[in-house]
């Protein structure tokens, strides 16, 4: 009886975010179904939110936790390496530094499954690293994302069939957590109350979602609250101060648990300027929130059924999102904005978790 093979998920940085959410639901998941999961990471710190049944593979020290991404990488390798050498039969699934991993598999003759996170416009930015990748591209098995869009975008530029499974939305959890009792009364009632969640970096753009408020500080209400961490704080915490906007935007910090907060804001509003399938949008249509997107490379206008479930704006156009925020906050396009809600919420189903998860679940099994 030949020896089942073991399924090595690659990810040498684990952080905080979407991408994240996505690999402790799909590990925990397959190795729930009998399949022999095996997670390569630096990130010690992360082990708990895995279940038992997963092999988690890390070094014993948390001296690798706040390193960067190309030294977690480097030390991944020797540890992939090392457990390669024991085991041979393996197949890798990488969810982070795929053309690294994908090197790796070719060079060993190891099939390897890739998971796509955002779109190419955030890291094919040169023709160099466009054609590296169109090389490397054409070796996995299976180059998996998270959106047709995306799809459509990396088959066309790499001359690949990749396969589009969305996030998976664990309702059960989201119904659990935001339950939870937390502290706050920054919100105020009579007010519009927003709510930004994501990493505070360039990518996010969370500086235009304040200049469009600076514009409307003496022509509407609100309060906004910025879930989140990143290099880009001080950065938006000058602003906030430079523009005495300190009583109606607070940066409240990265939350394990956003639920709650989401759940207590009126409007959700994402600047991104690129994407993949962003989780936090399925999660707000989900808690029926009135969502306010760019309308960015990938994902947000296939999210929102390309504006009839919420509303879109040009990347980087802030007059366009200071006049979408306008129409939301004005009472009389109250019906308008409900038929939005609704239609957002009934089509939830494309991301149900079940449904996704057995995809995952099926591609892997072909190759084990």
């Amino acid at each position: 009886m030949s020896k089942k093979k073991k399924l090595v998920i690659f990810v040498p940085s684990i952080e905080d975010g979407g991408v994240e959410k996505n690999l402790f639901l799909i590990a925990n998941y397959l190795s729930n179904k009998n399949i022999d999961v095996n997670l390569i990471t630096a990130n010690l710190d992360k082990k708990k939110n895995f279940s038992k049944q997963v092999n988690f593979i890390s070094p014993q020290s948390s001296f690798f936790n706040k390193k960067n991404r190309l030294f977690k990488t480097l030390f991944c390798f020797y540890l992939l390496l090392k457990f390669y050498l024991k085991n041979k039969d393996i197949l890798l699934l990488s969810f982070q530094a795929n053309i690294y991993a994908i090197f790796f598999a070719s060079l060993f003759c190891i099939n390897i499954i890739t998971r796509s996170n955002t779109a190419p416009d955030g890291w094919s930015s040169n023709i160099i690293k466009r054609f590296i990748f169109k090389i490397f591209f054409k070796y996995p098995k299976k180059i998996i994302v998270n959106s047709l869009d995306f799809k459509k975008q990396l088959d066309k530029e790499f001359g690949v069939n990749s396969l589009c499974i969305y996030n998976p939305l664990n309702d059960e959890i989201i119904k659990k957590k935001v339950q939870s009792k937390i502290k706050f009364s920054f919100f105020k009632k009579k007010f519009n109350n927003i709510i930004n969640i994501g990493r505070m970096t360039d990518q996010k753009d969370q500086i235009l979602l304040l200049k469009a408020l600076n514009k409307l500080k003496n022509q509407i209400k609100f309060k906004l609250i910025i879930l989140g961490k990143g290099k880009n704080k001080q950065h938006l915490e000058n602003f906030i101060f430079k523009n005495n906007l300190k009583e109606n935007i607070k940066i409240i910090g990265y939350k394990k648990n956003p639920y709650p907060y989401l759940k207590k804001a009126d409007i959700f509003i994402l600047s991104s300027k690129f994407e993949g399938l962003p989780n936090v949008l399925l999660e707000a249509q989900y808690l029926r929130k009135i969502i306010i997107s760019s309308n960015c490379p990938t994902g947000p206008r296939e999210i929102l059924l390309g504006g009839k479930a919420g509303f879109l704006f040009q990347v980087g156009n802030v007059n366009e999102l200071k006049n979408k925020i306008l129409f939301v906050t004005n009472k009389t396009n109250k019906k308008n904005i409900k038929d939005k809600i609704k239609k957002g919420y009934d089509s939830i189903y494309r991301f149900g978790f079940n449904k996704n998860m057995n995809l995952y679940l099926n591609e892997v099994k072909k190759y084990l």
